[in-house]
């Protein structure tokens, strides 16, 4: 063999073996990629966020009173200060959040790929939504029911009825129960709307206030919040009386994560029940824990505490009403400068007559 021959064999050889190594190496590579990946998708909701260091908790583009960006960029409103909850719960400090805007109809599919931990955002608890779009839906925080606005000036009050906007444009928001609803109820009193779908409810007010619809519909909440911020000229009424559905509002999360549902759940119920014994921010370091056991379970004063087998901290809940307050403060503080109070509504404590009820901390 000539030594050109014995070169070429030699390079050849150091050439596959180095191609070896580096085909071994990228095995390994995607190897390790894949277990980091499937140890990851193994982990919990609440291990994720934990492992994260913050929540990620999905809002509205804008709905007053509910979900409002102010112009530094801050974060305000009745939902809002659910997720700020939540934060506490997990962390023990309401701060540590993340944000994210969306729409109606991006909700759902955000929460499915895992953008969001949880959906608080005013969001109607249905049937078809808890059992076709792998979604779980937490305690009701806020009992709405959808309304109707249109004009003073073109005839319509308070009295008005559904019958009323035969012939009329009406604004709504798609991918909504709303546009479900206005479409069944106007068949059902025999009257034709033109209806006008759009990505964001607040693209359906700058309609109505343009003249393109007569009729803007949806949460009563959200026309009174509307309201109280857009109508100078005192010339919009909200009608019929009686909301022409029911739209139970609250927390969403993904199906089949039991522990994750429970954190959320008591979050929600912690607030009521901090409410029922009217421990507030105020006075919650200064409670008697000692007459009001349930109390002092669910905050982690005494014996029977529940929190660190949810995988939480004891004092989780304490955190909870210490750092963003009981329900009555959550809502007093967002609604009632809207306009919108508990007295007399659904959103009533359940011992004068509303239905914001929590099962026992025990």
């Amino acid at each position: 063999m000539n030594k050109k021959a014995i070169v070429f064999l030699l390079v050849f050889a150091m050439v596959i073996v180095a191609c070896g190594d580096t085909a071994d190496e990228a095995a390994v590579e995607a190897t390790e990629e894949e277990h980091d990946d499937h140890d990851h998708e193994d982990e919990s909701t609440l291990e994720q966020v934990q492992e994260r260091g913050f929540l990620k908790c999905g809002v509205s583009t804008g709905a007053t009173g509910f979900t409002e960006v102010g112009d530094d960029g801050s974060y305000s409103g009745f939902d809002v200060d659910y997720c700020y909850a939540v934060a506490a719960a997990i962390f023990g400090d309401y701060s540590k959040v993340e944000f994210k805007q969306l729409t109606a109809a991006e909700r759902f599919t955000a929460l499915s790929a895992g953008e969001i931990d949880v959906l608080i955002r005013n969001t109607t608890w249905t049937q078809s939504r808890d059992t076709e779009l792998g979604n779980d839906f937490g305690p009701t925080t806020y009992f709405d029911g959808q309304q109707l606005m249109g004009r003073v000036s073109d005839g319509l009050s308070s009295s008005s009825t559904l019958a009323d906007i035969d012939g009329l444009r009406v604004c709504t928001n798609a991918g909504t129960t709303t546009e479900k609803n206005i479409t069944e109820g106007a068949g059902l009193v025999g009257a034709t709307i033109e209806l006008v779908t759009v990505e964001a409810f607040s693209e359906a007010i700058d309609k109505f206030i343009a003249g393109e619809c007569d009729i803007v519909t949806t949460d009563g909440s959200g026309l009174v919040g509307r309201r109280a911020v857009n109508d100078a000229l005192n010339d919009w009424a909200i009608f019929p009386q009686s909301p022409i559905s029911k739209e139970p509002l609250g927390p969403t999360y993904r199906s089949n994560d039991s522990q994750w549902a429970d954190i959320i759940n008591w979050v929600v119920y912690a607030t009521i029940i901090a409410d029922e014994y009217g421990v507030t921010r105020a006075n919650i370091d200064s409670f008697d824990y000692d007459a009001a056991p349930e109390m002092g379970r669910l905050f982690g004063k005494n014996d029977g505490e529940l929190q660190t087998k949810m995988g939480l901290s004891a004092d989780a809940y304490y955190n909870v009403v210490k750092q963003i307050g009981n329900y009555d403060e959550i809502f007093s503080r967002n609604l009632n400068p809207l306009g919108l109070y508990r007295e007399g509504g659904a959103n009533a404590r359940w011992t004068e007559g509303g239905l914001v009820y929590a099962p026992p901390a025990r």
